[in-house]
């Protein structure tokens, strides 16, 4: 598990899925992925999905130019469109600047 600088940003991306093409959605969340792990500033993710179709994806930057540049990317801009329009109900986004970061594992 990594650490965070404290100058890096987490983008948090709350969504309910809709029942809407469920493989176009893999696709389209893979393609970003590698898209996103491609970015400069890129930090890593976590992301989390329950049977309940609400999930929360954190993505981290190096700081909020690179988040910027995430957001403004005009691949990620169509795929947004897509989603929007075919896979999410709803979706809440929070930006946050990091000001610790730790992290624990067993042995």
């Amino acid at each position: 598990m990594p650490t965070y600088p404290p100058s890096a940003v987490a983008v948090i991306f709350v969504s309910e899925r809709t029942l809407a093409d469920d493989a176009g959605y893999a696709l389209a969340a893979d393609a970003m992925a590698g898209l996103a792990k491609a970015q400069s500033g890129y930090l890593g993710v976590d992301t989390a999905r329950g049977e309940d179709r609400i999930g929360i994806t954190v993505s981290y930057w190096a700081d909020e130019e690179a988040a910027r540049a995430w957001r403004d990317h005009p691949e990620h801009k169509a795929i947004r469109d897509a989603g929007r329009n075919r896979w999410y109900s709803w979706y809440d986004l929070h930006v946050a600047s990091i000001t610790r970061s730790h992290d624990w594992g067993k042995p």
